[in-house]
């Protein structure tokens, strides 16, 4: 885990508005689609070999709950990296520009960190248009009527829709030029090639003059890995045991979350962190409303997440691959996290 993705947990489709003079600078686009259901999801993870549950699943209300806890734990690193990155080089992000932008943020969540990039554009520039992407519609709602109540001089355009759509809307602002954000390290839970594949759509969003801001964690020791993939204190391994409680309450499975365990391994020649509960014995789980009878061997996985690490190198030929290049690039004190400043080539 990484990030707390855009979720799919069913936003209401009812607007929220924000009050009156703030509401003039506020646009909804609608293009989340109807989302997988959590049961089609597991039905169809666990027909398969390995056995798994797509990521996004992990963010139900108490997941999300819990990766709150962890960006604070001590070993879960990646936050406050990315933090500490952007308190130190907004300014200069911002002054690439001479003008006023478009800043497009895609996976945009609450947009905690984007506020400090938001505010050194409006210091430099005087105004801004701030066009965030994600798929959950009350997520985007509650932070824009919050981000626009903070600053008068901000214009929100907020695209609800999955991020291959919402780029294809991204691309349609020309009117100014754009940085677009990536952040969290949300790349690292694709594989190379998905990335890559994924970067080239973001690059053909873009113009000569925007410029892509992306969050890259960096390839380490197994031990700093591995730690902040699996805490001392195990909230982690309670975020992703909360997969199997969330299909008990959801599905009517009868999961004892004391027969298995978290489990986070750093594939090194990989370069990738993969995250699976473990059963700890031989086991058959029913599932009521998949009508389904789970056979799991002693030590057979469930596989919930990876993520990808990348050396600076990698992430050179990454933005290559994308028809990018590397234009500034900072880490963080510690030198565990990178934010890196793409331009088309």
């Amino acid at each position: 885990m990484l990030h707390a993705p855009a979720r799919a947990t069913g936003a209401p489709r009812e607007s929220m508005r924000p009050r009156s003079s703030a509401s003039q600078r506020y646009t909804l686009i609608d293009l989340a689609p109807e989302e997988e259901s959590f049961a089609d999801a597991v039905a169809a993870g666990f027909a398969r070999r390995p056995r798994s549950i797509p990521c996004r699943f992990l963010y139900d209300e108490r997941g999300s709950k819990l990766f709150e806890e962890i960006c604070d734990l001590p070993e879960y690193y990646l936050t406050r990296a990315e933090r500490e990155i952007l308190l130190g080089r907004a300014d200069r992000i911002a002054a690439r520009f001479d003008r006023p932008i478009v800043l497009a943020e895609l996976g945009s969540g609450s947009a905690a960190k984007t506020r400090l990039v938001i505010e050194a554009c409006l210091a430099r520039h005087g105004g801004l248009r701030y066009v965030p992407v994600d798929i959950s519609r009350s997520m985007l709602e509650a932070s824009s009527i919050e981000l626009l109540e903070r600053y008068e001089s901000l214009e929100i355009r907020a695209i609800a829709s999955e991020l291959r759509t919402g780029l294809h809307h991204v691309g349609r602002e020309t009117s100014r030029p754009k940085l677009i954000l990536w952040l969290g390290s949300s790349v690292g839970n694709l594989s190379r090639d998905e990335a890559a594949a994924f970067l080239g759509r973001v690059r053909r969003a873009m113009t000569a003059e925007d410029a892509l801001l992306i969050g890259i964690d960096l390839r380490k020791s197994r031990a700093v890995l591995e730690r902040a993939y699996d805490d001392a204190a195990g909230v982690t391994a309670r975020f992703t045991l909360n997969l199997l409680e969330r299909m008990n309450r959801e599905l009517g499975a009868r999961f004892d979350p004391n027969a298995f365990r978290h489990r986070a391994v750093y594939h090194e020649d990989e370069g990738r962190v993969e995250i699976a509960i473990l059963s700890l014995r031989r086991q058959r789980v029913a599932i009521e409303a998949l009508e389904l009878e789970l056979d799991l061997a002693r030590g057979e996985g469930i596989h919930a997440e990876d993520s990808f690490k990348y050396s600076l190198a990698e992430i050179d030929a990454l933005a290559s691959a994308a028809g990018m290049q590397v234009e500034e690039r900072w880490q963080d004190r510690g030198r565990r996290f990178s934010l890196n400043l793409f331009s088309p080539v």
